[in-house]
């Protein structure tokens, strides 16, 4: 169990727990991670609280696609409004938007369903070692974490409210050309009440996480680079079956393609049980560029 305390769990629940401004319309606030921008798992995670928070029936999300359309400043909040597109007899469908400084920087469309049985079948669980036996990613050295920018440092060096243990750690400061894929377990490292809303808030946020750099695996590059530039643009989420976001889960993740400075990064995340509770899919900016200075770095 990770050494992290209490409070930055409770962190994480406040940025996600919205603040009702009038009737659709609320506002969440930003928190900096050690990224440049905002972190795109953040409005994800408060776009999902927005919608939930619009529900007049027990309905849990089952669909999220979103676009991010600008970089989010980390020191101001952002507006959500929600469009209530749609309540049927067993679905729910929600447009979110995000609006700061006036421009709208990220819009999505979320449904929601109420539970009802039906034919099942999934994917297999791929074969990996237990989250015990795996190590978390080694630290980076204070020696070398001084060598770096101020905030590729915080983000290396932050203690989050997840803990992970990749099955095959990279070095993301001398990464090796590797195929594109891994699996990655992670884990609220304190347990949360049994809210599935709060749950599916919480995953929206991480399954932000390692995805995009999946798509950089074959090109020996990550975010870290001076001159590499990367950015999320777009976000599919599928919720398949109930889960707790502070029990491991497995992120199994590839790239089938990258071009044209764009990857793609698909993820499927089963609990330790095998069940696929999710799948996520990904499309995002990888740029290189000959001006060192002009690279935004935007951790995806």
């Amino acid at each position: 169990m990770s050494s992290v305390s209490v409070p930055v769990i409770s962190e994480l629940v406040d940025l996600l727990t919205l603040e009702q401004l009038e009737v659709n319309l609320f506002r969440g606030q930003s928190r900096d991670i050690g990224t440049k921008y905002v972190f795109g798992g953040q409005v994800l995670g408060q776009a999902l609280s927005a919608a939930q928070m619009t529900l007049e029936e027990p309905r849990k999300a089952h669909s999220l696609h979103a676009y991010f359309l600008r970089a989010g400043d980390i020191r101001h909040p952002i507006v959500y409004e929600v469009d209530r597109t749609r309540d049927g007899n067993s679905f729910s469908v929600r447009r979110i938007t995000a609006i700061q400084h006036g421009r709208v920087i990220f819009f999505c469309a979320a449904s929601f369903q109420q539970d009802e049985p039906g034919p099942e079948h999934q994917m297999h669980m791929p074969e990996v070692s237990p989250p015990e036996e795996v190590a978390p990613a080694p630290d980076i050295s204070s020696d070398t974490l001084a060598t770096l920018p101020t905030k590729v440092q915080r983000w290396l060096s932050r203690s989050g409210p997840f803990e992970f243990h990749p099955i095959c750690p990279r070095d993301e400061l001398n990464p090796p050309k590797r195929p594109p894929y891994q699996q990655v377990w992670f884990r609220l490292i304190e347990k949360i009440g049994d809210s599935p809303q709060l749950h599916q808030s919480m995953l929206a946020y991480a399954s932000d996480f390692h995805l995009l750099g999946t798509a950089t695996f074959p090109h020996g590059i990550t975010y870290t680079n001076p001159n590499v530039q990367m950015a999320s643009m777009d976000h599919a989420l599928w919720f398949h079956r109930p889960f707790r976001i502070d029990e491991w889960l497995l992120y199994s993740l590839d790239s089938p393609s990258s071009q044209n400075s764009r990857g793609l990064a698909r993820g499927q995340i089963f609990d330790r049980n095998g069940r696929l509770v999710a799948s996520t899919a990904q499309e995002g900016l990888i740029r290189i560029v000959s001006d060192a200075n002009s690279a935004n770095l935007v951790h995806g």
